[in-house]
């Protein structure tokens, strides 16, 4: 984040000098967004970390669109589909992201959270990567991205004619870098494996009875994730939303 060169095109008066070289010393701060996508509402949330990527922000962002939207627009729901990057913090190994999986959306709430990860190199096939980054990245094209508010406001401002709206977030916490899940608290997760790629495709359930849990769910919803890497920033942890 800073005066930087951002690639594309913009109108304006005259012509505004920025540094075409983006050197971490001389930036504002450095953004980690993290998307997530419903398909079927068309409709987006983008979370602006200004922390470190860790399992733990990608938790928290999930979190994010489930206390502000999701549980509002789903209320009924009572299992999720995560369809994740097999690297990143989302990523198949992270001990971390499983952790957090597991206490702060499953348990919370009292949702069966499965997660698929895409194979390497097929987050391209992720919905949110043509149909929310991309209008994201064509909006704020040839705008110098200086400040954390204006990532958001261009983010919040991106329209498309099939109707997209975005909903975008700071956040301000600051995450550590390398948490260790110690073998026994890891081994406490309510997590069963597939048969098929067990490593790939893993579900938990709740250990507890969560806060907005309903005695009659009948819903599933579907997020898929990836990680994307932009030019203009730093690479994006995405998740998209689909209903069964």
């Amino acid at each position: 984040i800073g005066l930087f060169k951002n690639p594309g095109q913009t109108w304006r008066r005259d012509a505004k000098r920025v540094k075409d070289h983006d050197f971490r010393s001389e930036a504002v701060g450095i953004a980690s967004p993290y998307g997530i996508y419903d398909i079927w509402r068309n409709f987006g949330v983008l979370v602006v970390g200004q922390s470190a990527d860790t399992p733990e922000f990608a938790v928290n962002s999930i979190v994010t669109w489930w206390r502000k939207h999701g549980r509002h627009h789903y209320p009924t729901a009572k299992r999720l589909l995560i369809l994740a990057d097999c690297g990143g913090s989302n990523g198949a190994r992270p001990r971390a992201w499983k952790r957090f999986l597991q206490e702060r959306l499953s348990d919370e709430f009292g949702l069966t959270v499965t997660v698929a990860h895409y194979p390497t190199g097929a987050s391209k096939w992720n919905p949110i990567e043509h149909r929310m980054f991309s209008e994201i990245a064509k909006n704020w094209a040839g705008v110098p991205l200086e400040s954390f508010d204006i990532v958001v406001n261009f983010a919040e401002n991106t329209q498309t004619k099939t109707g997209l709206q975005i909903k975008a977030y700071r956040d301000r916490r600051v995450y550590e870098k390398g948490i260790k899940v110690p073998e026994k608290v890891f081994q406490q997760i309510s997590i069963s494996r597939n048969d098929a790629l067990g490593s790939w495709n893993y579900t938990f359930s709740p250990r507890t009875r969560g806060d907005d849990t309903q005695p009659n769910r009948d819903s599933e919803i579907d997020i898929t994730t990836s990680n994307v890497s932009p030019s203009t920033l730093t690479p994006f942890r995405a998740s998209a939303l689909q209903e069964m």
